[in-house]
């Protein structure tokens, strides 16, 4: 008979192999999916984890990792902070989606003149955008006593109808032939966030990310805010006693994380995306959810955590590509990974052991 034990303490051991073994677990048993769609498992998961980085064409993928990776690590490390306080922002797609249409609205405003400011302003356009987004659960919670989570995640869908509604309306491209869509920011330079360098993927937003981790660190390990986030998390009645305000937790974590996410929407739609679209949201929002826990909730694991998902997004595309998988298939993989993650976390807190049943 089996029986799951409570540890004394949490293993520390568990807490560091979990992500591994749940990457491993993933590529197992998404082995066996792919063999069930009638694919070489090994070839698949190959061409996912190593096409992109020593394939034959390696030298375009290398850079996708960057643009891929920033607007994942840039949201999670926003996530990590009210996950490690307790606050649950599911709604983090949301807020990317409105940081992305405020900011190309600010930019789009000016056009088409040329000025040095435009791209600052949409900057400070996006944070706000995501910032008011996720305000909204954030106020809710303090003065009502509402649950962030459902506010948060029924409001992606109220900024996923904003999306359509501006795409085919207020942002619309009056030149576009009636097609939905706004202007192609690429095309102008001064709302275009451009590569620092040609061909090597790094723009403002993964500067912008980086940023974020070293703030994130800084902050979580040197900072009385960060004690009292790591504080409320793990022992909240502790936190109570040592008078942490939890009403201003909860604004800072929920404003913090709506700041980061919709700078990556701004970033995304002034650079890689181009423009605001209809389907300009590709759930980097709920991604980082993923992301922000197989990195243990920790700025640095968070880095490693986003190139391992940015490699499944370039590795899956070009899987669908080279040996016809289709897109559903390369979710549930990736859903995969959420779900032995959260399974093998119980190893954490909990130890198997086999015990002898008792016969009456």
């Amino acid at each position: 008979m089996i029986v799951l034990e409570k540890r004394p303490q949490p293993s520390q051991t568990w807490s560091m192999a979990t992500p591994v073994v749940a990457v491993l677990a993933t590529m197992f048993f998404g082995g066996v999916l792919f063999a069930a769609l009638g694919k070489n498992p090994v070839e698949a998961i190959m061409t996912i984890f190593w096409e992109p980085l020593f394939g034959e064409f390696s030298f375009y993928y290398r850079p996708q990792l960057l643009i891929k990776g920033a607007p994942l690590v840039l949201i999670a490390i926003g996530l990590s902070l009210g996950f490690r306080a307790g606050i649950w922002n599911i709604g983090a797609e949301g807020q990317y989606i409105m940081g992305a249409i405020v900011g190309a609205g600010v930019g789009l405003a000016f056009y088409p003149l040329e000025a040095w400011y435009i791209f600052p302003l949409m900057v400070i356009g996006g944070a706000f955008g995501g910032w008011i987004w996720a305000m909204i659960p954030a106020i809710l919670k303090v003065r009502f006593g509402t649950n962030e989570i459902l506010v948060s995640l029924m409001l992606v869908y109220v900024a996923e109808q904003m999306l359509a509604s501006v795409s085919l309306g207020l942002l619309k491209n009056p030149e576009g032939y009636g097609f939905p869509g706004s202007r192609n920011l690429q095309s102008w330079d001064s709302a275009h966030n451009a590569e620092l360098f040609a061909g090597s993927g790094m723009h403002w937003g993964v500067v912008t990310a980086l940023i974020a981790v070293i703030f994130a660190y800084v902050l979580l390990n040197r900072h009385m805010l960060g004690f009292h986030i790591r504080l409320t998390g793990e022992a909240p009645r502790a936190a109570k006693f040592a008078g942490v305000n939890p009403a201003r937790l909860i604004l800072f974590c929920l404003g913090a994380s709506g700041v980061l996410a919709g700078l990556a929407g701004m970033f995304e739609v002034a650079g890689p995306a181009g423009q605001i679209t209809i389907d300009f949201n590709v759930g980097y929002g709920f991604t980082a959810i993923i992301v922000a826990f197989l990195g243990r909730l920790h700025p640095v694991g968070i880095v490693l955590a986003g190139g391992v998902m940015a490699l499944t997004y370039i590795g899956g595309d070009i899987a669908q590509s080279n040996l016809g998988l289709p897109s559903a298939a390369i979710q549930v993989f990736q859903g995969m990974l959420l779900f032995f993650l959260l399974a093998l976390d119980l190893l954490t807190n909990y130890r198997i052991r086999l015990a002898s049943k008792e016969v009456a």
